[in-house]
């Protein structure tokens, strides 16, 4: 039985064209005339023996079979890239364009401590970094458009495969004067899981995962309305602290950088093995990219280990 198979490119063609809305915005994101892309859309067309686009003066319309077509066409395309980076990558090591995710509450802390020793031993490897909160990440991971995440856990989402980097243990900030700077260790851990520490606490905004970790360590897993101060970054909640608004939580990875230089917050350690969070790269378990991102992971895990336990040694010989 003869069947007629669409091509890439023409898959490609319609794909960008639902992308942009616009044919003259299609052809030049496929690096080709418009009467070419106009042409390719209608060679689709006749070839599946049917109506995949509806052309009008002011807009682009994709029939419900079109926009069918455009999801699976995502699909094949990926699974061709795959391909290409899969050969491409089979004799390289840690080459080529590499797009990786990170949240900002790790992204500044870690990163710029690593890239230079990457760079210096890896130099065929083009790397994209971008920063987003975790589950707009996650949503890149699933769509293709980024090859891995630095995230923290513990995160739910089966549909990952992430690797440990290190434990990243939280500390009390608060002001040098504030009675926490006294107590010991038993008077500390009863005031994590009083309504006291609730009322004084100031976390990251919703959508932070670096919320919902501090959160699970004084053990309450959501507050009221207006219950607590919030801060859009971990900057303004050191400043929020400075000024006597409260207390807060801080990993250790984000205090070894001069992110309390020039303020009056001190830190404090907690007791105990539950105070932190983990440090992750993750990526989508069918990446055929897993050899090189284990290989990137190690480079991250070297360095975050490093930092973290240099801080805290020299931390704690300062008490």
């Amino acid at each position: 039985m003869n069947m007629h198979i669409p091509t890439l490119k023409q898959l490609k063609y319609l794909v960008e064209l639902e992308r942009h809305g616009h044919f003259g915005r299609a052809a030049e994101a496929c690096f080709v005339t418009q009467s070419t892309l106009s042409a390719g859309i209608q060679e689709l067309e006749n070839l599946l023996g049917c109506k995949l686009v509806e052309r009008t003066k002011r807009r682009v319309l994709f029939t419900e079979l079109g926009n069918d077509i455009v999801e699976r066409s995502l699909e094949l395309l990926r699974g061709a890239e795959d391909i290409a980076t899969m050969a491409r990558h089979s004799t390289e090591t840690l080459s080529g364009d590499l797009k990786l995710g990170a949240i900002p509450t790790i992204a500044p802390y870690l990163l710029p401590q690593t890239l230079p020793r990457l760079r210096k031993e890896y130099r065929d490897l083009k790397l994209y970094l971008v920063e987003d909160e975790t589950s707009r990440l996650i949503d890149r991971l699933q769509a293709g458009t980024i090859d891995a995440a630095l995230m923290a856990f513990p995160y739910n989402d089966t549909s990952l495969e992430w690797i440990e980097l290190a434990e990243d243990p939280f500390l009390l900030a608060h002001p040098v004067d504030h009675p926490i700077a006294t107590m010991d260790a038993a008077q500390r851990n009863h005031l994590l899981q009083s309504q006291a520490l609730q009322s004084q606490l100031i976390l990251l905004e919703e959508g932070h995962c670096l919320r919902d970790h501090a959160l699970a360590v004084c053990h309450m897993t959501t507050l009221k309305p207006g219950q607590t101060l919030q801060a859009s970054s971990l900057l303004t909640l050191v400043h929020m602290v400075a000024n006597g608004l409260g207390v807060t939580l801080l990993p250790a990875l984000s205090c070894q950088s001069s992110l309390l230089s020039g303020t009056n917050v001190a830190l404090t350690p907690l007791e105990g093995n539950t105070g932190h969070r983990k440090l992750g790269l993750a990526w989508r378990k069918s990446s055929v990219r897993k050899k090189d991102l284990k290989l990137l992971a190690d480079q991250l895990a070297q360095t975050a280990q490093k930092q973290i336990s240099s801080f805290l040694s020299k931390m704690l010989s300062t008490k």
